[in-house]
């Protein structure tokens, strides 16, 4: 009996594991697109106010009111990390890429001036 209880418990998990992993990645990921898309906001509502873009996030965060509340560049969130390499008064490009491709997420977004999305898979 306590092999059949086993056995069960084995079938059981050998379903439910993989749906658990596709579930977190698909997490991480809304989790990523909904930061990177916070981020690209934050710059437009700036450069639409201030007539340029930012050159860099702390003209975003160490405004009364700010404009993103908590830094996102150069950070790992999630499982994913978000680059803002390229914050000019004339345009931008940051994106959000997986830390370990296929284990924390699937997909790479770039976002450039005007809000521009690119996808791709890792």
């Amino acid at each position: 009996e306590i092999m059949i209880v086993v056995a069960i418990i084995a079938l059981l998990a050998a379903i439910a594991i993989p749906n658990l992993l596709r579930a977190r990645l698909n997490a991480n990921e809304a989790r990523a697109r909904a930061e990177l898309r916070g981020l690209a906001g934050a710059i437009e509502s700036y450069a639409a106010q201030e007539g340029l873009y930012p050159t860099s996030e702390t003209n975003l965060t160490n405004i009364t009111p700010p404009y993103l509340n908590i830094p996102i560049c150069n950070q790992t969130k999630n499982g994913y990390i978000f680059n803002c390499s390229n914050l000019s008064p004339y345009g931008y490009t940051v994106s959000a890429e997986p830390q370990v491709c296929n284990a924390t997420g699937i997909k790479n977004w770039t976002v450039t001036t005007g809000n521009i999305w690119t996808e791709n898979n890792c």
